[in-house]
């Protein structure tokens, strides 16, 4: 049983997802506004976080930014925003997926089975990765390059986490969208690209010549130990 805390201060809405994530088995927490939430996820850490971006106290990105200084949790917003820049900015701050209102309630416990699938990953991968000057501390979240600590974003980590859990196989772009973006995601060539370079600037010591994250054309990718 996954313990999920429900960010929203619509009582309606709270009261809705509580029973629909009770009746498949989750333990719910609820949180009305943007301070009750931080209190509770650092007195209850919970499992994942459903978090609506219009709340009365604090903005929802700013609670992100907060529960992203203390853990890799994943998180799901929620917003009746449509504005695209809404969006990126939720996910640049660390969201694992982004839901529109008003949604499917089917739709969306499928994006909560598939980010806990996630996080559960995220634990499957090896604690550490020790290799010619990089650590990788996968349980701490700290990245080490030739002794200097550098920053890896929630969405690095997690690709890293997918690929070191392979143990140096190839793991195919498909399966890397739908395990670090979510299930709607599989074409998008393109995002493996840019996180792919964006990672290799900060763990290679020559980003052109990479020899920790490794592209094998037209299959995927790899992260070798």
């Amino acid at each position: 049983m996954s313990r999920i805390l429900v960010v929203d201060d619509d009582p309606v809405l709270q009261r809705t997802l509580r029973i629909n994530l009770r009746a498949r088995g989750h333990e719910v927490l609820l949180a009305g506004n943007g301070r009750q939430a931080v209190s509770t996820f650092l007195a209850d850490q919970p499992d994942l976080v459903v978090l609506d971006l219009g709340l009365p106290d604090l903005d929802g990105v700013d609670v992100l930014r907060q529960l992203r200084t203390r853990s890799a949790v994943p998180v799901i917003v929620l917003s009746a925003r449509q504005e695209a820049d809404d969006k990126v900015e939720a996910l640049d701050q660390g969201a694992d997926d982004y839901v529109s209102k008003p949604f499917s309630m089917d739709e969306l416990m499928a994006r909560v089975r598939v980010a806990l699938r996630r996080g559960s990953a995220e634990a499957d991968a090896p604690e550490t990765l020790d290799s010619h000057g990089l650590v990788l501390d996968f349980a701490a979240h700290t990245a080490i390059r030739d002794g200097a600590v550098v920053h890896l974003t929630p969405t690095e980590w997690r690709l890293l986490a997918e690929l070191a859990r392979h143990g140096g196989r190839v793991v195919s772009h498909e399966d890397l969208l739908r395990a670090v973006w979510g299930p709607s995601y599989g074409s998008e060539h393109n995002y493996l690209r840019v996180f792919a370079n964006q990672i290799r600037r900060k763990i290679e010591r020559d980003p052109a010549g990479p020899r920790h994250l490794i592209n094998e054309p037209g299959l995927g990718y790899r992260l070798v130990p």
